[in-house]
């Protein structure tokens, strides 16, 4: 059975122990990893590795010895307790194994959790964990955390009392960094705040948070796409501290806006236009690749695409000196102008 992004956050604290399994999946490995080792930790406890209550599998030990899987479940331990049988990295090419022994599961076998990056709608991963009526698949996409993680994440630090400014701050904070930058920032805070009786206040956040958080060249893709011209400046002053180059922008420009061209010009609708996408484009990013593809019409992204092609052209041109950066950066901005007509 499928687990919704709403219900999965929950179900990760307080994992049901009578499942056979649980498939987490994802294209952000750290994240992946995060949810992994909570609800392991929820499944087993702290003292379950220690005890010998989790045994750890690769998928690409299990290509080479299926029964190991099986011999993992069935496996009784000399401590009791639940147990697990973790399989990392997997893929569909150990998706027999796994429907083997979800056949052979029974109550008081170790539960099955498995790891695995991306997967399609078709994966047979997925399809397996899916359709099985004891196992449930989760998939986790690149969003920032919702306030209820946020507040799973304080309570698990042991922050408790924060001031308004502080979890605005905080908020933010997690909006900016990766998830396990995020983790590691509220330990830091935690070890920070020992002893101190006073709440959370923002200047605490700001101690205690990376000395730099990083763009990424999505963030000021989706800024120009959405008309948010207000916004590039301070976006691009990031990406220029990071080295990224002007011709890496521009062709992730070029490669952003044909996107939503070939989108927004198939016959059936932007809708449609993003399901043919190769590679596809899954989640919340296919959402928003949508409503971008919708806020564009056809002869506007084909100026936007004119543009961006001529910006590239004036780049690799060997009698150009203007600044780079300034061309690619005055680009951006006519292209957010572009779409807010």
């Amino acid at each position: 059975m499928k687990l919704s992004p709403r219900d999965a956050p929950r179900y990760f604290a307080k994992p049901d122990p009578g499942r056979a399994g649980l498939l987490i999946f994802g294209g952000d490995a750290m994240r992946v990893a995060l949810k992994r080792q909570e609800v392991i930790a929820a499944l087993i406890g702290p003292a379950g590795e220690e005890e010998m209550r989790l045994a750890r599998l690769p998928a690409a030990d299990l290509r080479k010895d299926p029964a190991a899987l099986l011999d993992a479940v069935k496996a009784i331990s000399f401590f009791p307790g639940p147990r697990v049988a973790f399989v990392e990295d997997a893929t569909d090419t150990v998706a027999d194994v796994l429907k083997a022994a979800l056949a052979d599961w029974q109550a008081g076998d170790a539960q099955i959790v498995v790891t695995a990056g991306a997967l399609t709608a078709k994966s047979k991963l997925r399809v397996l964990f899916e359709g099985h009526p004891n196992t449930y698949a989760a998939a986790l996409y690149d969003n920032p955390p919702t306030r209820e993680e946020i507040a799973a994440e304080l309570a698990r630090a042991g922050l408790g009392d924060l001031d308004n400014a502080a979890m605005t701050a905080l908020t933010a904070l997690a909006q900016e960094i990766e998830p396990g930058d995020f983790r590691q920032t509220l330990e830091k805070l935690s070890l920070y705040k020992l002893g101190d009786k006073a709440a959370v206040s923002a200047a605490d956040i700001e101690a205690c948070a990376p000395a730099t958080s990083e763009a990424d060249l999505d963030d000021i893709l989706n800024i120009v796409a959405e008309g948010r011209d207000g916004q590039i400046g301070p976006v691009m002053r990031k990406l220029l501290a990071q080295g990224v180059q002007p011709v890496s922008l521009c062709i992730a420009a070029a490669r952003h806006f044909r996107t939503l061209y070939a989108a927004a010009s198939d016959p059936g609708g932007p809708a449609q236009g993003v399901g043919k996408l190769r590679p596809p484009v899954f989640g919340p990013r296919r959402d928003r690749v949508v409503r971008q593809a919708q806020g564009w019409r056809i002869q506007r992204l084909e100026m936007a695409l004119g543009l961006i092609t001529d910006t590239d052209l004036q780049l690799r041109s060997a009698g150009q000196h203007a600044p780079a950066m300034a061309l690619v950066e005055r680009m951006l901005i006519r292209l957010a102008m572009l779409a807010k007509r």
